[in-house]
């Protein structure tokens, strides 16, 4: 029976402020800049393992790390970890889709308001994330359902930008990138050591669920805190000066 893709938030075009500055900010989230995006849509929530499963049914891809601890009937609303930075492209390539930029991703969780996590400026508590669980992997003891925490939803309704799962972005990684990157929709360096992951996960401390927090991992990366959610451009994105 195919699973259903995800409902998607529309973004719509216009400028954001984008990294940080002062001493709270690390070095490659420097400097705070304005940038204009087109407008775009983004996946409501992570791709679940119930929806990754449809797609190695249909394209016989190899499957994610350790997948055969997975259990359908038990862990399908659970985001789908243990893919590497290919697994996610493809998949969201399969949707009609693709991995959302860096700045795109940033935008859907932070807004226009320069708020230092999804739902605003209040600490994470386990009422808004999953996050610091200080617990050993597992499916059943530190994944949440995707769609979970109401209350930590972004300005434009995304779930979970914030813990649970660190999710792929198109770009590669650049540490200076913010110093010379373009002031309309950025797309990182054309080349790289690395690719870029957002959102911290279900096993960080608060500081890494900032909306402005960079990470990165060699894209063959496959982990138990890494999964993803997609992206497309809007038919109709309004356009800048």
């Amino acid at each position: 029976m195919p699973v259903p893709d995800v409902p998607m938030a529309s973004v719509p075009a216009g400028t954001f402020l984008m990294g940080a500055d002062g001493s709270e900010a690390l070095e490659d989230e420097r400097p705070a800049h304005h940038v204009w995006l087109d407008g775009f849509s983004i996946d409501l929530y992570e791709v679940s393992t119930a929806q990754y499963s449809a797609f190695l049914a249909t394209t016989q891809r190899a499957v994610p790390w350790q997948w055969e601890s997975v259990n359908p009937s038990r862990h399908g609303d659970k985001p789908v970890i243990g893919v590497d930075w290919s697994d996610a492209d493809a998949y969201c390539r399969w949707r009609g889709k693709m991995l959302p930029t860096e700045a795109q991703w940033e935008k859907a969780a932070r807004g226009q308001d320069n708020r230092l996590y999804p739902w605003g400026n209040q600490v994470p508590n386990s009422d808004l994330a999953n996050f610091a669980l200080g617990a050993r992997f597992s499916y059943d003891l530190v994944l949440i359902a995707v769609g979970s925490y109401d209350s930590g939803k972004s300005p434009y309704g995304v779930h979970q930008m914030a813990g649970n799962v660190y999710e792929w972005v198109q770009d590669w990684y650049g540490a200076n990138y913010y110093e010379s990157s373009p002031d309309r929709n950025p797309a990182g360096p054309d080349h790289g050591e690395f690719k870029v992951l957002r959102g911290g996960s279900w096993s960080d401390l608060p500081k890494y669920l900032l909306t402005y927090g960079r990470f990165k991992l060699p894209p063959e990366t496959r982990n138990s805190y890494t999964g993803f959610r997609c992206a497309k451009a809007l038919n109709d994105p309004q356009r800048g000066p």
